[in-house]
């Protein structure tokens, strides 16, 4: 009953992935229409398409101050509330203006959540599940886009407002979601590092490591009194972190450079690029959605037993060679429609593999209980800043250089990340956040 405590709030925390996941795809189904119902010039276009992730960076940004000041469990009640007012916002706008605030304040909740729930999981979870759990938010990620892809899909036949419908629907998770975060304890180690409640972070200790609690909290304790007396550890920039930063921030890099958000944001466009017409172009984006969703479902239930390294190799070389192929058929023109959605399927089943899975495990689990939290903003954040610049120029990279030479520049990013998964990329499988916050900060 226990075992199954930590996995249901796991499964509460990653349905914010499920809202994010959503938020971030169903703008694709959407935005030929909103472009059409405003009128909205190609600059206005690309602004109503990128404010969400601009308003997703800041929420990264800012994320680890209110899930450290507030607590992880209240923060993500802010998420759950954003994304709510988000989806009826936009789905009742009027206005231009007032669709971008609601845009904006979905990419909050987007940026917060990507900080806040992958930590509270770690935090809660035993070291020898943890991957798996930290992976449910990605699976629900995934699982989101491929609700939102299959949703846009049934709801575009639906006459001019279906758009409205589209975005709209969102609301119904996020209260679901809303409703289930009272369910769900505080994170202990929030509880012992931020508030001193020893007796309540025990509590929680007991169901989620029953035998090793009283252990794991003495390991939490001396964490924070070690943060105490070395008055370095409180500047995550002060030197002591470089190695898990550097890590960070080169992990969510290649996350980005690998072209994943181009292609989740303008699937229905490649296709059409490739020759596909307009609605087979918005069904083979549910076939992207669904492949998306079964490759992660087998990294994540593998991710404990081979290591995060390991998924990142295969993953590396599959990337490279699936990114190639599509460069390589846009250079000499597609024999037929459906060859270029075919290879960038194979890309995102290797991608889901490996960095789709591993990104927010990793990073949640790279840096020391004291800096967790701004560790998971550093790293959120330089995804989601390299996500809205990928994001806004890609439709004039595409129009200017080609589809071929974009697709050669993220096949030879994907060559500099193997370099960097075999040279740099530690394992952190089976081991504690207190060992792996060691470990980490004593590379060179």
């Amino acid at each position: 009953m226990k075992k199954h405590s930590v996995l249901a709030w796991s499964m509460v925390v990653a349905l914010g992935g499920f809202l994010f996941g959503f938020d971030t795809a169903v703008i694709s189904g959407a935005e030929k229409s909103i472009q059409q119902f405003w009128n909205l010039s190609a600059f206005s276009h690309g602004l109503t398409i990128s404010i969400a992730l601009i308003g997703t960076v800041i929420g990264s940004l800012v994320g680890s101050r209110p899930s450290d000041y507030f607590g992880r469990k209240n923060t993500l009640y802010f998420v759950a509330a954003a994304y709510l007012l988000s989806s009826l916002g936009t789905a009742l706008a009027d206005n231009w203006y007032i669709f971008l605030v609601f845009r904006f304040l979905g990419g909050l909740g987007v940026g917060i959540s990507s900080v806040t729930a992958p930590i509270y999981i770690s935090e809660v979870s035993p070291a020898h599940r943890r991957g798996r759990l930290v992976g449910l938010f990605q699976f629900n990620v995934v699982l989101g886009i491929l609700i939102s892809y299959l949703s846009n899909y049934l709801l575009s036949q639906g006459g001019e407002a279906s758009w409205r419908w589209m975005l709209g629907v969102q609301a119904f998770p996020s209260i679901i979601f809303l409703v289930l975060i009272y369910f769900i304890p505080e994170s202990p180690r929030w509880l012992i590092l931020k508030r001193g409640a020893y007796d309540k972070a025990l509590e929680i200790l007991r169901i989620i490591n029953p035998l090793n609690c009283n252990e794991e909290l003495a390991a939490i304790q001396k964490s924070g009194e070690d943060m105490k007396k070395d008055k370095s550890s409180d500047g995550l920039f002060s030197g002591k972190y470089k190695t898990p930063v550097i890590l960070a921030v080169l992990f969510a890099f290649f996350n980005q450079v690998s072209g994943i958000n181009a292609i989740i944001y303008y699937a229905p466009r490649i296709f059409e690029m490739a020759g596909l017409g307009a609605h087979s172009s918005l069904l083979s984006t549910v076939g992207i959605g669904m492949v998306n969703f079964i490759f992660t479902l087998l990294a994540i239930n593998i991710i404990d037993k081979v290591g995060r390294k390991t998924l990142m190799f295969i993953g590396s070389i599959g990337l490279i060679v699936s990114l190639g192929l599509v460069a390589f058929a846009f250079l000499g023109g597609s024999s037929s429609g459906f060859e270029i959605p075919i290879y960038v399927m194979v890309f995102i089943a290797f991608f889901a593999f490996s960095q789709g899975a591993v990104i927010w495990v990793f990073i949640s689990e790279i840096f020391p209980n004291q800096v967790r939290a701004k560790g998971q903003t550093l790293g959120s954040s330089t995804h989601w800043v390299m996500a809205a610049l990928i994001a806004f120029c890609f439709p004039y990279l595409a129009e200017s250089f080609g589809g071929a030479n974009i697709f050669f520049f993220f096949s030879g990013m994907m060559v500099l990340q193997l370099i960097f998964v075999w040279k740099m990329m530690p394992e952190t499988k089976g081991k504690s956040l207190e060992q792996i916050g060691e470990n980490v900060v004593l590379m060179h």
